[in-house]
């Protein structure tokens, strides 16, 4: 099976934090997205291992994504080391995304930022016949990157209009009930689970998608020049 989207995350809900209504805009044009999550996040302060693979599983079915795979590596102990760089190979051989979605740094998170540099190695390996896998050499061609939740650093490059889709990506990120504000759920107080952080999400969404002129974006950082005939604004007229 080969996707058109491969998002990859650093803990559960990582991804759906930062491009889930971009997910769930692919999946509503019958193309294939899919996600990697490379921990368990089996460090975390609430929800067991077990409760956050159920969550993801529903969050994934909520998106309209076709799969979504666990790479087992380390919860805060993430890093581009060769042993890190050949889990994230193989599911960028198995999959073929033609984009890849991956983490941003600078970021709060030191899986966050370790992520950023795996990624972004790995792709490149894969396409790297020397490696041996057993599957055929393979690099997206494109990689844009994501922050989970908090915007550090440079202006984004891009912002997804994801104002159709934006109430199912909430839905999905609820899905997460374990991690994110539930006052019905037993567990110490955390940042990402309180209420001023849900709304928070939001909050930022409504901020990106009024820098575009619509009600609910996502931000993208790209690192390539994007070609074009003519400023999209100009494409249309006659």
């Amino acid at each position: 099976m080969t996707v058109d989207v491969l998002a990859i995350g650093a803990h559960p809900d990582d991804a759906d934090l930062g491009v889930g209504g971009l997910l769930c805009k692919v999946a509503a044009t019958g193309r294939r997205a899919a996600i990697l999550d490379l921990t368990a996040g089996e460090l975390g302060s609430r929800g067991t291992v077990e409760e956050r693979a159920a969550e993801a599983a529903e969050a994934a079915r909520l998106l309209g994504v076709c799969e979504r795979r666990n790479a087992g590596l380390p919860d805060g102990g993430v890093a581009n080391t060769p042993e890190q760089r050949l889990a994230v190979i193989r599911t960028i051989r198995a999959l073929r995304p033609k984009v890849l979605l991956a983490p941003m740094t600078p970021d709060r998170h030191p899986d966050h930022t370790a992520a950023h540099d795996l990624v972004r190695d790995a792709n490149f390996f894969a396409g790297v016949h020397g490696i041996e896998t057993g599957q055929p050499a393979y690099r997206a061609g494109t990689i844009y990157y994501y922050h989970a939740y908090e915007d550090f650093g440079p202006e984004p490059t891009r912002v997804v209009d994801i104002s159709r889709v934006f109430a199912q990506k909430l839905e999905a990120v609820r899905a997460f009930r374990s991690q994110f504000y539930n006052p019905d759920y037993p567990g110490p107080e955390t940042l990402v689970a309180s209420k001023a952080f849900w709304e928070r999400i939001a909050v930022r969404a409504a901020y990106w998608g009024g820098r575009i002129g619509v009600s609910h974006g996502e931000p993208l950082h790209g690192t390539i020049p994007v070609a074009m005939d003519l400023p999209p604004e100009l494409e249309n007229i006659p």
